[in-house]
């Protein structure tokens, strides 16, 4: 039976939770993995850390260039900028993954997962504020177990924002660039149940996968939704929707505490 939320009122967690089948890893339906951010991960870099989201775990790396790209120096574009760039090791599934450098290009899957790392972190910076140089967020898959874009940008914002710490701690930075902290998350609906922060068994079996990238005070970057069968309603979507809000919520917590 599918389980009904009251939107007027919002989520009515007990009764998304209370349903007969359990998940895979044994939570509940609103419940995250257990998450861990290990910050200064790698220390040649000017923020780094390593996201743990269960059994999913990707290195995220901020590197600083005192320079721009080619296309904003040739328009004068004022301010700086940040870019992103998503890989996954040959190890981080059971079947080894193909380095693509070995391929000799990129895939489309990773193209569109990088640029959407960059947007979601361009969305919380004031460009402008960052002066002339340019940030690159490199976030490496070392262990994917479902949820490794949304952990990537998670784990991409802390990155960011320790490296933003250090340049003002070393004066090249006068004020803060970073408007609001932002994190993702991924939800779906798996045997007629929404459910937060999906594994890959749970990734690869639901009806619907989406995937929220959300600021700390709640406003939406982006989303991306599929129907692997038939089409969902809007009242699923609000359904999922307030369940990306509670995981966010909670991520931003960890974030923050990362930091200190």
């Amino acid at each position: 039976m599918k389980k009904e939320i009251n939107l007027s009122g919002g989520i009515d967690l007990d009764a998304v939770v209370d349903n007969k089948e359990k998940r895979i890893d044994g939570r509940k339906a609103d419940e995250l993995r257990p998450v861990k951010f290990t910050k200064d991960f790698i220390t040649t870099a000017k923020g780094s850390v390593l996201i743990e989201m269960g059994n999913t775990r990707v290195i995220c790396n901020a590197s600083v260039e005192e320079n721009v790209p080619g296309w904003m120096r040739f328009q004068k574009v004022p301010g700086g900028w940040v870019t992103a760039e998503y890989s996954m090791l040959p190890g981080a599934t059971q079947d080894r993954t193909q380095r693509e450098a070995s391929r000799g290009k990129i895939g489309g899957r990773t193209m569109e997962i990088q640029r959407l790392i960059g947007r979601s972190l361009r969305a919380v910076v004031d460009l402008k504020k960052l002066g002339r140089r340019q940030i690159y967020l490199d976030c490496d898959v070392i262990q994917a177990d479902g949820g490794t874009r949304t952990a990537s940008i998670t784990g991409a914002y802390v990155a960011l924002k320790l490296a933003v710490n250090r340049l003002m701690k070393e004066g090249l930075l006068k004020e803060d660039p970073i408007i609001e902290g932002l994190a993702a998350i991924s939800v779906g609906i798996h045997k007629e149940v929404p459910i937060l922060d999906l594994c890959y068994f749970e990734d690869s079996a639901a009806e619907v996968d989406a995937n929220f990238v959300m600021t700390e005070s709640g406003k939406i970057i982006e989303v991306q939704g599929t129907a692997e069968g038939a089409p969902f309603s809007k009242d699923e979507l609000m359904q999922m929707m307030t369940l990306a809000e509670k995981g966010i919520g909670e991520l931003a917590e960890m974030q923050r505490a990362a930091f200190s």
